[in-house]
């Protein structure tokens, strides 16, 4: 089953486009990352997949169920952590729990065993009687996602789940996810600034921009898309000949060389790699140094995302004019 599916979703603020015919869908049990600049839909998109707003047009399912025809079916099934701080920090994370099982329904014989075993799940049931305020940031993500998962989510939702935290919270923070992931089946939908998340833990990753989506796939796809990988070479005895037999090799999509300098475009670096050693040697080529190159994260981000001419114009314009209808208001 699909765990979402989405087609030619669009969404207006008054007249400003906030997503603009957006078709995609994820699989049940994947992590799934949507990566995109401040303002290019992540947030809306995330608010429609959980009901919280609806679509201007086009559909959304979540399991199956429409997000406006079958609201109430998509809220028993979903969870949503925002990227605000959604518990209260001058009580306790057992009491904060306590008010979220009244919140989500959970008759009251069955909310110790929920509420424990959330705490349980997230490593917090020696803390469970400090202050909010006493915890470190990485604690008090983990009992938002306590909060979020106590009612068994299909999927969670979560907005920036790691932002502000230390390298050491965020894995922690991911951690946990991932064994939710494996263990209880739970798909997880996030949105983050930090590539290396989204390379290191989707399964698939979303590219958005002006409220577009501009490119989905898994990140060794992505990566391959933006451009090749290189293998820089420094060696002596190189010539025009050796390059065109390296051109002919599998996986190189070109050669060139400059001075002892020899720069390779592969398709896969690991599989040309002893393919070229081997051709060096058998022609007596002295290798110094070997190094190679892939395109990361980052890159595939500034390729899809950045906002060109006419396009970037446009969005200022849109920005301005809502701006001057508030002020108005």
């Amino acid at each position: 089953m699909k765990a979402i599916e989405v087609k030619n979703l669009s969404k207006k603020y008054a007249t400003v486009p906030a997503l603009k015919d957006v078709s995609f869908s994820v699989d049940e049990g994947e992590l799934f990352a949507l990566l995109g600049p401040n303002g290019a839909g992540k947030t809306t998109l995330m608010r429609i997949l959980t009901t919280q707003i609806d679509p201007t047009s086009g559909s959304a399912k979540v399991f199956g169920n429409d997000v406006r025809s079958q609201s109430g079916e998509v809220r028993s099934q979903v969870s949503y952590v925002p990227q605000e701080m959604s518990v209260w920090s001058d009580i306790t994370a057992y009491e904060n729990l306590l008010i979220y099982a009244k919140i989500y329904g959970i008759p009251a014989k069955k909310r110790e065993d929920a509420i424990q075993s959330a705490l349980k799940t997230m490593d917090l049931q020696n803390v469970s009687g400090r202050m909010v305020n006493t915890y470190s940031g990485g604690m008090v993500r983990k009992l938002e996602i306590a909060s979020a998962i106590m009612v068994e989510p299909k999927i969670v939702f979560l907005d920036e789940p790691t932002i502000g935290l230390d390298p050491s919270a965020r894995k922690t923070v991911w951690d946990k996810l991932r064994w939710l992931n494996r263990n209880k089946g739970t798909s997880v939908f996030f949105c983050t600034h930090y590539m290396d998340e989204a390379d290191l833990y989707a399964n698939e990753i979303g590219l958005i921009s002006k409220g577009r989506l501009r490119k989905i796939g898994t990140a060794e796809e992505l990566k391959s898309s933006v451009s090749n990988e290189t293998i820089t070479i420094e060696a002596t005895g190189l010539d025009s000949g050796i390059v065109r037999g390296i051109s002919g090799l599998p996986h190189i999509t070109g050669a060139r060389v400059t001075g002892k300098t020899l720069r390779i475009m592969a398709i896969n670096s690991d599989e040309a790699i002893n393919p070229v050693m081997n051709l060096l040697i058998s022609t007596g080529v002295k290798v110094k140094s070997v190094s190679s190159s892939k395109p990361s994260m980052d890159d595939v981000f500034l390729k899809y995302t950045r906002g060109k001419g006419k396009e970037q114009e446009t969005a200022i314009a849109d920005i301005k004019r809502a701006r001057d209808r508030i002020r108005k208001a």
